[in-house]
Order: structure tokens, then sequence, then C-alpha cells
């Protein structure tokens, strides 16, 4: 094979890589509106009158009121409600980043951004937030069911991989049969 055959065969393979990069990545993209349609956070005051279950996004899902609440004067009430509130919205936008830093590889590291807002805003540590968060909720790393095959998974980031990957098996994505159709059309 000639230099200039190889380095096209070579940037051919860089491409396949690429398009199951993306293939792999959309795969996930149920799985994960799953989850954070799923979510969500709930927020206790501390003299447990008010509590409010935030959903994605922020969203307001609930709102409980105890005897004890509505005996407050309004505007500790009102004082109480806002805090709360804050508090569960808070907590959603860290579920909800955690979940995306999970199925996207940490690369977003979408979760240090919100601990880093949240941490000014709020006037304490990021280091202080990330106590908080779930222990099951490991940023960076994609939850897995335990009986899930990992035999034709890389323990590589894709900036590690090889430069030529090996040839995907037959029968792949429709990109695959695509390119595999123009090459076969130039050789006619």
């Amino acid at each position: 094979m000639s230099a200039e055959f190889e380095q096209l065969v070579a940037k051919f393979e860089q491409f396949q890589a690429g398009i199951k990069n993306v293939d792999d990545r959309l795969a996930g993209l149920g799985q994960m509106q799953a989850e954070i349609g799923a979510l969500e956070a709930t927020a206790t005051s501390p003299d447990r009158s008010v509590t409010v279950v935030a959903g994605p996004g922020g969203s307001v899902k609930e709102i409980r009121l105890t005897d004890e609440a509505m005996r407050q004067r309004p505007q500790a009430l009102s004082a109480t409600l806002m805090q709360t509130l804050q508090a569960a919205v808070a907590e959603s936008a860290r579920q909800q980043a955690t979940i995306v830093d999970a199925h996207m590889g940490g690369e977003l590291d979408l979760t240090g951004q919100v601990l880093e807002t949240q941490a000014e805003m709020l006037g304490t540590t990021a280091e202080e937030l990330r106590s908080k968060l779930p222990e099951t909720a490991s940023p960076g790393r994609p939850r897995r069911d335990e009986h899930e095959d990992f035999s034709e998974q890389t323990f590589l980031k894709a900036t590690d991989e090889p430069q030529h990957p090996a040839s995907p098996p037959p029968g792949g994505s429709q990109g695959d049969a695509f390119l595999k159709n123009l090459f076969e059309e130039e050789d006619r």
C-alpha cells in the first residue's frame, strides 16, 4: 500500500471512531432523559414546618405545610418558604448536573460548575456542597447495571484511544453503510 492510501485509511478509521463515539453518546441520551425526568430533590425547613419537592430544571412539584407553619406570622412563613424553595431547587440542580456528568463521562464537569456557582451565591464552599451529594452520585462515572456487559468497553478516555482504532464489526451504523457504499462506488 502507498503512504497516501495508508493516510486515507487512517483518517477514515478516525472518522469511523468519531461516528461510533457519537452513536454511543446518543444511545445513552434516553437513559439520561429518564433519570432526569425522575429526579426529585426534597428540602425541609429547620423547624420542619415546610417541605418542598423540586424536580428537573428546578420545577416545584410539591409544597407541604404543617399546622405549625400556618401558625407563623406571614413574613416568617414567607421567609421559611423561600429558603426551603431555594434549598430544594439548588439540590435539584446539583442532582441534574451529576446525572449529566455521569452520562457524558465527566467531560463537561457540569457538577463542578454548578457547585462553584452555588457556593458563591450561598456563601459556602464547593467542597461543603459536594459533601451533600448522594454517595451514589459519582460525577464522571456512569451508573452501571450490575449485569451490564463490559466486554466491548474500554477503560481509556476518548483522548487516550490509539490513533488507528480497529475496524468496527460488520453491520455497523447507517453512517458506516453510507461510507462503505461511497468507497465501493469509487472502486468501480
